[in-house]
This record gives C-alpha cells, structure tokens and sequence, in this order.
C-alpha cells in the first residue's frame, strides 16, 4: 500500500513506472492510496514533489497489507536455530535469526518426542517476538526436538527451520513395583509385578525377617521371578528394586510369604517290573527334603484311617534332572485289592508335611490259574470227545482247547474254542481220517492269567493228550470222471446237506444219483430211485446216521443211462448234546 497525503502536487514511481500522479495546484491537502504487489528482488522507489504558490506539505509511506484476504504468502522459516539445555535447572533455550519481512508478526516454538512425527506447540497462544524461547523440561532422560516457525500478521505460517535436538538428565524414578507372592510347591516362590517398562531392571532380594539383611538372588528383566531356593517350613521376605539405565531406583514395600512343609506332587502309580508291589512316583524341588513317607488305607472305608507302610525312598531318573523324581515300592500290597495311597515329607527337623493328592492303585494278579487235571480222551466216528476236571482255582473266567500236530510244535497249534467257567466237556467234531494230534486244554482267570501265556514251555506245562482218530475214509470210491463238484455238511437237523456244481466242459446231464458209503456193507448205496432232475443241484439224506461220519459222491447221468462220479465228501453228525 502506498498512501499520500499532498499541497500542491506528488507522483510517486516503482522502477520508473509511475504509480501515483496528483500533479497539480490545490487550496488544500488532498490524499490517496494505491495498491501494489511487489515482486520479491530490490527495486527503486522515486518520489517527485512540486509546490507552485501558498502553503506546501508532503507525506508518503509503503506498508504490507495484512489483511489474510489479500496476503496468503507464508513467511520465510526461521534460519539459526540452536538449542541449549542446563542439565542443572532443566532448562531448554532455543535461539534463531531474526526474520525480515516486513509484516512479521512474530514466531512460534514446536516440540516433539524423538521417534514420533507429532509436534506440539510449546509457546502459547501469542507468537514469540523475539528471537529466543525458554522453558523447563521434565528430567526423565527424554530426547526432543525443537523447531521454530514463523508467522506473519495475515496468520501466514512458515515452514519449520532445521530441527534442533535435546535430551534432558533422566532424575525420574521407574514405577514403584507392586509385588504378590505366591507358592508353586515343586517350582518355588513366584513373585510378579505389574508389566515391565522398557529398559528398567529389577533387583530381587530376600531375608529371614522384615529388617533384614537382605540377600540379593538376582536382576530380572522382566515382571516376575521364581525363587526357587525358598525354604520350606520358613517365612520369606522379599523386596524388589526398579532400576532404570540412569541408576533411578524405586523400591517396593516387603512382601512376605510362609511358605508351608513340602508337600510332595505323586504323579505316577503301577506295579513295578516284577509285579511284586505297588510303586509310587512323586516330583520334589531342589529345595525340598529328600525323606518321605507313604501311608495307605482301604477307598472303600470312609471311616479309614491312613497306616504308614514300609516303603523305601530311592531316587528315580538322572541325578542331573532340574526337579529330582522319587518312588518307593509297596511289597506288602496284595493282589486284586484296591488302596489309597498318599506321600509325605519330612524335613530335618523331624517335621512332617500335609499330606499330597490321593492316588489309587493295586497289585495285579499275575499267578495264572493250576494246570487243568483229569484230562481225557476218547476217540468216536464223529471225532474226539475231550473231558477234564474243574479247576479248584476261584477266579476261572474260561477254558482254551487248542490242537496241534503230533509234532508238539507250539508254532503250529490252532485255537478250537473258548469255554465258559464250569465246562469240562468238548468234542472236535472232524472227520477222523487217522491223524494223529495232541490237544491242549488251558484255564484262564479273570485278570487273563494263564500258563499257555506266562509259562516258559507252555505247551508242556497245560494239560495235553496225544489222541489217534479212527480211519473211517472209505477204502474205495468211483473214480473222479465227472466235472461236478460235491460238498456236503449237516444241517440243524442233523441231517446231510449235499450241493453240487460243475465247473469246465462236459456239464451236460439228465439227472443225479446220490451215493453214500455204507461201512456195515462196505459198498455205496444209492439213495435215490431215479435220478434227480437235471436242474436239481442239492440233496438233503434224511437218513443220515448220527453219531458217526458219512461220505458222499454224486454221479451224473448222460442221455445213454451211463454215470460219471464226483469225488468224496464226509458229513459229521455228533449225537444230540455231543
């Protein structure tokens, strides 16, 4: 803005352009102000003044517009920034340059945290019009940086000028540490405190008594410590220090813990390799005593009363294992009975800990049952009829038959049947052809214990007999011309169920005949008048005999009456309850 104020005339000129012209003779002052925007740079400024007759005056003067509507050009940012700081007082001052345009308001003081983008304003609502700003920072060992803006009289902003780091004398105590105590038997005292901060320490200390002294067990880093010596039996006192990297400490108020009497973790029952007792297994802590006791009592008496039993401690796993692992072995249990059991320990002191958790466990009944006696045999047309005496044994669950070749070779034998307690009677109903065989009958108790399982040479030690089967196969039979096929079994009537089928060339037939072999006679006896139907394939003989074995063949009848025979097959049929 250039404004004039004149009597008589005035021109005014910006290099040599004129700008202002009120050039002539007045009476009286006359006035003007014109607008201009000028280009950064120098430039020359002329201002030509005439007084023709009477009285004479002249003013001029230029000046920024500041008026935000019409100036929206930021200010230069500040330039020589510096920064002090007197780790005495804590004080922080920031110096610069003095800014020269002309419409310069004043400046503005940011700070931020280092690490972070944020800034905030730290001189207040009005700008600094000087060209240094103080202010005291907390000693917390922070760092900042500061940086000054200027600010024109339109409200214009600068950019920032060059950051200026800061790091104030850390005189701040860490958080006072919070501390709980707790009692994990095997792992020890567990202290905790709330989170960590970063880069602060904690000193752990423990004493006999709230007024010490106090023995230092070690620096965590973290927000908790196990105290793994703790002594049983005592009250500890613990007080945790906080320290940061400058050395500030803040301590926490004594905690106390009484910790009780070891009280052994039994982790594991079972018998032990030789069956012969009941074994426990407990987990101790390094700190923990190395006597125990282990008492039992019946689980199914409410009114029970826990008997020491005697049970010699002996150290399990490796000498070297972070938690020692201890068991002892009950060889006064006995078999199939039930026990409570819990363990004990003892301290030098003669003082005994509560007891741990219940555990159940039994001694399993390992003895197998006696060999079964009175066994005999007795050799029939229908096969061998088995008979022994009852096991005098109380807990017999069932009887195994099992047959093998005459060789007596165990890796050959083949299971027969399974009997219920209270059987003494079984036939092996098969076709007797003169084999030889030995038969084993074995007893079996509830808890699965048998001497064909658990005995050294089994097959010796169950009772056995060596039986040879009657030669009923017949001495004679029609060759084999027909490509039928026979089989035969009883049904549940007892009668012979016969079924026949070809296979290959040559199938073709009229009819069938049924032949059986009769041993009185000794010829095969037809059983049918005429033949069969030829699309008739079976043939149930409702006379078969019982209590013997029966053979069979089958002819087929061609279109010139001629028969082809099929080979053998036997029928048994036992006696009824056989």
């Amino acid at each position: 803005a250039l404004p004039v104020a004149t009597q008589d005339g005035i021109r005014v000129y910006l290099d040599d352009v004129r700008k202002v012209d009120l050039w002539k003779n007045v009476s009286s002052t006359v006035k003007k102000t014109v607008n201009i925007t000028i280009p950064s740079g120098r430039h020359t400024l002329r201002i030509d003044h005439v007084n023709w007759t009477g009285t004479a005056n002249v003013k001029f003067d230029y000046t920024p517009r500041t008026s935000a509507t019409v100036d929206t050009v930021k200010p230069l940012a500040p330039t020589g920034t510096a920064v002090t700081y007197d780790q005495a007082t804590g004080k922080a001052k920031v110096t610069w340059s003095r800014n020269k345009e002309m419409d310069l308001a004043g400046y503005r003081l940011y700070r931020r945290l280092k690490g972070t983008e944020d800034y905030r304003r730290v001189s207040g609502g009005d700008p600094v019009t000087g060209t240094s700003f103080t202010e005291t920072l907390a000693p917390t060992g922070a760092a900042y940086y500061y940086e000054v803006r200027a600010v024109d009289k339109a409200g214009n902003e600068s950019a920032g000028g060059t950051d200026v780091p800061v790091t104030t004398v850390d005189r701040t105590a860490p958080l006072t540490p919070v501390v709980t105590a707790t009692d994990a038997p095997v792992l020890g005292v567990e202290l905790d405190w709330q989170d960590d901060t970063w880069d602060v320490d904690y000193d752990v200390y423990r004493a006999a008594s709230a007024s010490g002294p106090f023995e230092k067990l070690g620096v965590s880093h973290g927000s908790s410590r196990t105290d793994e010596t703790a002594p049983y039996g005592e009250t500890s006192y613990y007080k945790v220090v906080a320290r940061d990297a400058a050395g500030n400490t803040a301590a926490a108020r004594v905690v106390s813990l009484a910790r009780p009497l070891f009280v052994p973790v039994v982790d594991s029952t079972g018998t032990n390799a030789e069956q012969t007792g009941i074994t426990l297994g407990w987990t101790a802590s390094k700190a923990a005593p190395t006597q125990y006791r282990a008492y039992r009592w019946d689980p199914s008496d409410p009114n029970a009363v826990p008997v020491r039993v005697t049970c010699e401690t002996y150290r399990t796993g490796n000498e070297a294992d972070y938690y020692p692992q201890y068991g002892c072995t009950d060889y006064s249990a006995e078999a199939s009975t039930a026990y409570a059991y819990h363990v004990t320990s003892v301290d030098g002191a003669g003082r005994e800990s509560a007891p741990s958790a219940t555990v159940h466990a039994g001694l399993r009944d390992t003895i197998a049952p006696p060999t079964v006696t009175g066994l005999t045999h007795t050799a029939t047309e229908y096969g061998t009829v088995l008979e022994w005496d009852e096991s005098p044994a109380p807990d017999i669950a069932a009887y195994i038959v099992r047959r093998a070749s005459d060789g007596r070779d165990q890796a050959t034998h083949e299971w027969l049947a399974t009997l219920p307690a209270g059987t003494t009677r079984f036939t092996d109903v098969q076709v007797p052809d003169d084999e030889n065989w030995i038969y084993f009958v074995d007893a079996v108790d509830k808890r699965n214990n048998s001497l064909y399982t658990t005995s050294g040479n089994p097959l010796a030690d169950v009772a056995n007999v060596s039986v040879n089967e009657f030669e009923l196969t017949p001495p004679q039979s029609p060759p084999q011309t027909s490509p039928w096929s026979l089989s035969a079994a009883a049904d549940e009537s007892g009668h012979a169920a016969l079924s026949w089928n070809c296979h290959g060339t040559g199938c073709a037939a009229t009819g069938f005949h049924v032949y059986r072999w009769d041993r009185a006679a000794g010829e095969y006896v037809r059983l049918t008048d005429v033949p069969l139907a030829a699309d008739v394939h079976g043939h149930t003989d409702l006379t078969t005999p019982t209590a013997t074995t029966s053979h069979y063949v089958i002819s087929a009848v061609a279109a010139d009456g001629s028969e082809s025979f099929s080979g053998l097959a036997a029928v048994v049929v036992p006696p009824s309850g056989a």
